[in-house]
């Protein structure tokens, strides 16, 4: 992820993914899965401009379908602003401008890209300071993908996905991104596998409660 501000605004950009590897496993008390992930970051990013303000705003403008993101309280960036001034007892808001160009509800990770960068964007805004730990805490609760679009690059996620450790990527890899006219959201796409669990539980086997990335994977990405 990068920032830069600019007099009175901060501009910050976090990355999409696109998972090379997923292996999910049983669902969890909390309501996600235990899952295993091989994360990539891809050159597409979602941008965010933050302004001075004394409430919490958002607006959208990009390349993609903005019809399925929300401008209310519902949509992920301004949780993050929210979150991140509660953490830190912060009074006042922002307003942000959000430049998005990674597919919406195509499981590439747009919504957390922008939770990613409104923390930073609003960390530097408010001059809040929070160490990265806690910084990736924050992005914790906002999401699973959310650690992952914080840091980019290439990792493995396990856990619910946001327990991240680096991973070797000597390859250039060029991706084909084939994008449906409809998009499916994260919780629906799990919803719909316990389901299908359930339906053929006689037939396949329970899920692992610890999955792991498959070995061959990793060493693809250190080719």
């Amino acid at each position: 992820m990068t920032s830069g501000p600019e007099s009175s605004v901060v501009h910050t950009r976090a990355p999409g993914k696109v998972n090379v590897f997923l292996k999910v496993g049983s669902l969890l008390d909390d309501g996600y899965h235990d899952v295993a992930i091989a994360y990539q970051a891809v050159s597409l990013y979602d941008d965010v401009r933050a302004y001075p303000a004394d409430d919490f705003s958002v607006s959208l403008t990009g390349t993609v379908d903005l019809s399925r993101v929300p401008t209310d309280g519902s949509n992920i960036a301004i949780k993050a602003a929210r979150l991140l001034a509660r953490r830190t007892a912060f009074r006042g808001g922002v307003r942000l401008e959000i430049d998005k160009h990674v597919p919406v509800t195509g499981g590439m990770g747009g919504g957390s890209a922008d939770a990613a960068a409104t923390l930073l964007a609003c960390d530097t805004l408010w001059g809040t300071g929070l160490p990265r730990e806690e910084m990736l805490d924050l992005a914790s609760e906002l999401g699973a993908d959310v650690p992952f679009a914080f840091t980019g690059g290439t990792a493995i996620g396990t856990g619910r996905g946001d327990q991240l450790s680096p991973a070797l990527a000597k390859g250039t890899f060029q991706w084909v991104f084939a994008m449906a006219d409809f998009g499916l959201s994260t919780p629906d796409v799990y919803r719909e596998l316990d389901k299908h669990r359930d339906r053929h539980s006689q037939d396949i086997f329970p899920a692992s409660l610890a999955p792991t990335v498959d070995a061959n994977v990793l060493q693809a990405l250190r080719a």
